[in-house]
Parts: structure tokens; sequence; C-alpha cells
């Protein structure tokens, strides 16, 4: 399978994994590790019992990768969902797009890798997938603001954690 293809699925994988620690079940960060090997496919309430697909090795290295980093960034990413969500605050933005807003920030400032349309597009294609009709515009409107901003340097230099 192309890397887009595998990356995709391990974005999935995060994002599931992120947006069931958005319920408050008491998940410490040392329970992150089981939560994300244990994610079921969320979206499939008749195999929540069931383990997710395995991820080739460097695929769940980087989904692993972006829960740790969007877990324990949260308050810089909130802030910046904050920045550029004109007319909503972080409260009240849906669960499903504040976390697909959070992986793709995290991406466009802490994986210098990744080209800035990747992160926003993948962002988009978990909003279709995981959001109702309005979600993919909302998500593209924010994550194009971030992204000019990051191109411009409001942010620093683009580094990894």
């Amino acid at each position: 399978m192309k890397k887009g293809g595998t990356r995709r699925e391990a974005r999935q994988r995060a994002f599931q994994t992120l947006y069931g620690l958005t319920f408050p079940t008491g998940h410490s960060s040392e329970g992150l590790q089981q939560v994300f090997t244990d994610s079921p496919a969320f979206t499939d309430p008749e195999n929540a019992k069931a383990k997710a697909p395995e991820l080739p090795e460097k695929d769940q290295s980087f989904a692993w990768e972006l829960v740790r980093g969007v877990y324990g960034s949260l308050e810089e990413l909130d802030k910046a969902v904050g920045s550029f969500s004109q007319h909503w605050k972080v409260g009240r933005i849906a669960r499903i797009e504040l976390t697909i807003l959070r992986l793709a920030l995290f991406e466009m400032l802490h994986m210098p890798d990744i080209p800035l349309k990747v992160s926003i597009n993948e962002a988009i294609e978990l909003a279709k997938q995981f959001g109702d009709h309005n979600s993919p515009n909302f998500v593209n409107g924010i994550l194009d603001a971030a992204a000019r901003s990051v191109e411009k340097g409001d942010f620093g230099v683009r580094k990894n954690i």
C-alpha cells in the first residue's frame, strides 16, 4: 500500500483514539498507550469489543506520535484553535471537529516534514468521514487561516517535539 494510504489509516487510528479520550473516563497519560493499542473502531458500535486492525509498524509509530503529541499539547493546540475559529469558543466546537483540528494543527506546527496542504487535506477527509455535512468546510476554514499564519512565521519555526 502506498505511503499516503497507510498514513491516512494511521491518522484515522490517532483520531479515533483522541476522540475517545475526549469523554471523561479518567484516562491517565500512562493508560494512553493501552487506549491506543486497544482502540475499537468507534464508528462501528457492533465491533466495540474488537481490537483495531493492525497497521504496519512505521504507520503505527506515526499514529502513536500523533496521539502522544496531541495529548501532550492540548493547551497549545486549543489556544491555536481559539485564535482561528472566529465567533466560536473552543468549548462550543463539537468534539469530532475539535479532535480533527487538534490533530491537523499538531502536524502543522510540529511535523515540518508534512506539507501544510497535506495536513489540511487529510483533516478534511477525516471531517467527511466522521463529521456532518458542514464539518469539512468548518475544518477547512480554520486550518486555511492557521496555515497562512504558520507560513508567515507567526508560530515560529515548525519544529518536532
